[in-house]
């Protein structure tokens, strides 16, 4: 841990999440440890997401609302 509490992501950890400066990371503490998971954004999960069905902007901008909120939570 780093002046400020600020924790560095070691290389090849960042390189195989697709994580890098300016990712989002959701926290979270489960009993006496610490759970980083990246949080996606519409752009990433367009390209590395699962193809599953198709989406007009509408959709994909009242889906990325609701994701939103369920990370900020």
């Amino acid at each position: 841990m780093g002046k400020g509490r600020t924790i560095t992501i070691p290389k090849k950890v960042a390189e195989a999440l697709g994580i890098g400066e300016g990712s989002r990371l959701k926290l979270e503490v489960r009993g006496d440890s610490i759970i980083l998971k990246p949080v996606p954004d519409a752009i990433q999960l367009s390209i590395r997401g699962e193809k599953i069905a198709r989406i007009n902007l509408r959709e994909l901008e009242a889906e990325s609302i609701i994701e939103q909120r369920r990370y900020m939570n």
